[in-house]
């Protein structure tokens, strides 16, 4: 089945000039991406897509870090593209992440592990909507 997900490269790529190679392996992975925006995400936007962290200890920092460089917000289509997109992003632990995944590549810690991508096609939906609307979305 055909669906979306969303995808953010984090400010550890970004800064290090990675986004082309990460979203390489985003497209040898079988994903288009119809959406892609840089932008330099606001403490509000910061708060608001990480609200579900807000009671854990590391909330403050990952805003904080999530809103020290631009990042690259994207929408990704394809087949079972959410699992497949968690797939091809690896563990989130950098060590454990399978060779060739974008972590495994790229990621320099478990906080700093250049990408996210959606949990769930829930998920999905509301955070796309965070950052797109239907207009931007060229399939």
């Amino acid at each position: 089945m055909t669906e979306r997900t969303f995808s953010i490269i984090k400010p550890d790529a970004t800064r290090r000039n990675l986004t082309g190679k990460v979203n390489a392996v985003i497209e040898d992975a079988g994903l288009r991406i119809v959406a892609q925006r840089r932008i330099q995400m606001t403490e509000d936007q910061a708060r608001k897509f990480y609200e579900v962290h807000a009671e854990r200890p590391f909330y403050g920092e990952l805003v904080e870090f999530m809103t020290s460089a631009p990042v690259v917000v994207q929408v990704l289509e394809g087949e079972n593209a959410v699992a497949r997109y968690r797939e091809v992003m690896g563990a989130t632990n950098p060590k454990d992440a399978a060779p060739g995944t974008i972590r495994a590549l790229y990621a320099e810690s478990v906080g700093e592990n250049s990408v996210h991508g959606s949990d769930s096609q829930e998920n999905a939906a509301l955070e796309i909507a965070q950052f797109f609307t239907d207009a931007d979305i060229v399939g």
